[in-house]
This record gives structure tokens, sequence and C-alpha cells, in this order.
């Protein structure tokens, strides 16, 4: 009894939601269940505060990250460093810089890095993906090939490697090492969705009307092959964070540190982490709590557009 009483409400809210999103396009059933989704909910407004904090840094951050304000309360023989106090609520690092105001500035390196890189290795991903899933024969082999390369190297190896072939190491090094990893994930994704699309009801009969091979694949096979690879994007996100975060205390970043970096300021705390945690804590925790919000808004997404994990 207990079990048919289960079923049937089961029954009744799939059939709700079914009603629900008759008559309704993909994006806005999709937006409806996503409403609803407390994961999407906490994910956005993790993301929403980083972005808002980034473009705001310059106003919202005290003192300028540079210069160094209390030097004099820098101690080499002790080991001491400035401890929170008024005006600098997160008090100073090793040379006597403040910290919070760091933190502020290195929000907007940490947001440029991971969206450029993620953009770039989207474009590349995409233009690779559509030369394979269009074309399909030695075309395809080549670039599977060259993506499966790629991929069967770790993503951080790979980056590494890239970002120490450079002679000098810059943010945009940093930048293009990470793009790079990205772009068989992409290609490979869009590769995959492309051709399920060559064999779906509307390209077939597109191609028995005689419409121009050009224009089946940038209006019918194209824009429906896009969803997965959008939703794809919001995951890498994260790990362009963490990458790009992990190039930096690897060295491999900009060599200037007055422009502060995530990353960067966690290797610098390296040589005092057992002394002042703090050092480490905070820029460590902001990456961590950033990439999350990623994580979630992107498996979030990824859930209500497949049909398939619908509940």
């Amino acid at each position: 009894m207990v079990l048919k009483t289960q079923r049937k409400e089961r029954i009744d809210a799939l059939a709700e939601t079914a009603a629900s999103d008759a008559g309704v396009s993909l994006a806005a059933s999709a937006w409806r269940r996503l409403k609803r989704n407390p994961v999407f909910v906490v994910g956005a407004v993790i993301i929403a505060a980083f972005v808002l904090l980034a473009l705001l840094a310059p106003v919202l951050a005290p003192h300028d990250p540079a210069q160094r304000l209390l030097e004099q309360q820098v101690s080499r023989a002790d080991n001491t460093i400035p401890p929170p106090q008024e005006g600098f609520p997160f008090g100073g690092d090793q040379y006597g810089r403040d910290l919070f105001s760091r933190l502020l500035l290195g929000s907007q390196q940490t947001l440029l890095v991971a969206v450029l890189a993620t953009v770039i290795g989207l474009g590349g991903g995409l233009v690779l993906g559509l030369l394979a899933g269009a074309f399909g024969g030695w075309v395809d082999a080549v670039v599977m090939r060259i993506a499966d390369v790629m991929l069967s190297v770790p993503s951080l190896l790979l980056a590494v490697s890239i970002g120490a072939l450079f002679a000098q190491q810059t943010q945009f090094t940093v930048i293009l090492a990470v793009a790079i990893v990205q772009v068989p994930i992409f290609g490979r994704l869009l590769r995959g969705t492309m051709l399920a699309q060559r064999a779906s009801d509307h390209v077939l009969a597109a191609r028995a009307l005689g419409v121009k091979e050009s224009a089946i694949v940038f209006r019918h096979m194209l824009p429906n092959a896009l969803g997965p690879v959008i939703v794809q994007a919001t995951l890498v996100l994260a790990v362009a964070i963490i990458d790009a975060a992990a190039l930096s205390f690897l060295g491999l970043g900009a060599a200037d540190d007055s422009v502060p970096e995530w990353g960067q300021m966690l290797g610098g705390a390296q040589n005092i982490i057992d002394s002042h945690p703090q050092l480490a804590f905070w820029p460590a925790g902001c990456i961590i709590l950033v990439a999350l919000g990623f994580t979630l808004v992107g498996e979030s997404l990824r859930d209500a557009l497949d049909p398939k994990r619908r509940r």
C-alpha cells in the first residue's frame, strides 16, 4: 500500500512537471527548474558576489595593494607580520602590504584569467569540433587523434609544460597555457554532438531537399549542438581558476607581485605558512569558494538542460 502511494505521488509529480513545461521553450523550462534548485541558487549567489567584488575592487580596496604601509611592523628576526588592526581588517603580509586590499584586487586577475582562458579555449574547441563533426572522414580522424594526444596528458601537467616554454612568464602566458589545455575538451564535446545531429531527422530532411551543406552545418547542426558546450564552459571556468592559480603558485605567472593574484599570493606564503597560515588560508579559501560556485551552477545547468536528468 505504501509503495503504491509513493508511486502514485511520483507519477503525479512527473505529470505536473510535464504539464507545466508544455508549450514552453527549452530555455524557459530550464530556467523554471533552475529557480527551484537550491544548488543553483547557492552557486549563482557565490558567482554574483565574486563578480561584483571583482568589478568594484578598485573602489572597495582601502589601500594600494603594492604599498608597504605596515612595513615597520614586519620583523624578520621575530618572524612577525602586522596583525589585524584598524583600517587593516586582515592585517598585512610578510612585506607589510594590506592583505585585504590584495585579496580584493586579486579577484580581478582571477576573473580575467578564467574568463579569457575559457573563451579562447572555447573558440579553439569550436573550430576543431566543427571541422571534425561537419566533415568527418580523414578530417575527423586527424583532429581527434590530436585531441586524444592532448587529453592523454593530465591537464595541469600539460598547462605547466606549455607555460614553461615561454622565456618570460606573464599573465598572458598563463591564459594561453590554460586555454590550450581546454581546446580538446570543447572540441571533442562539440564533435560528438555534431555527429549526433548529422543523423537527426531534420538534417536528413534538409539534405533530401537539396539544402547546401554549409547551410545545414551552420543553421541546423551547430545551433542544436551548442547547448552541452555552453554548459561545459561553465564547469571549465572552475577548472580554469584552479589551473591558473596552480601556475601562478609554481612561479609561471607574472613576476611582478605588485599586481596581486590569488595563486601568486599562495606561492609567496609557502615559506612562512607554519607560523602565519592566514596568509595562505584567505587566498586558498577564495579559490575554493569561487570554483565551487561555478561547479554548482554548471552541474545545475546540465541537470536542467538534459532531459534524462529531469526529475
